[in-house]
């Protein structure tokens, strides 16, 4: 079964967008170079104000790969540092509608 990730940052609704810029990736048009093993993606900003991302992929692989090639260089150059947490949920059911 895939995995679930919880990544929360201290960002802004600009570094998100500034980051997904360079990915080449469109969360609202569902468009762009979206990463090999990625199953869902959302972005979030929480009530205190950090940035939330919850992700489901079919592998921590996967992740742990996007995450050394491409994602980590990403948030470097927009100058964004490493999660405050991270944290892996084993996923038991999904849903989604388009």
């Amino acid at each position: 079964m895939s995995e679930a990730l919880i990544l929360e940052f201290k960002g802004t609704k600009a570094d998100y967008d500034a980051v997904n810029e360079l990915l080449d990736i469109d969360p609202i048009t569902r468009e762009g170079d979206w990463p090999v093993g990625l199953l869902s993606h959302v972005g979030a900003t929480s009530a205190s104000g950090s940035l939330v991302v919850f992700e489901v992929w079919d592998s921590q692989e996967s992740q742990g790969n996007f995450m050394a090639s491409r994602l980590g260089p990403a948030l470097a150059k927009v100058g964004m540092a490493a999660p405050d947490r991270q944290e892996w949920l084993s996923v038991l059911g999904t849903h989604h509608t388009h």
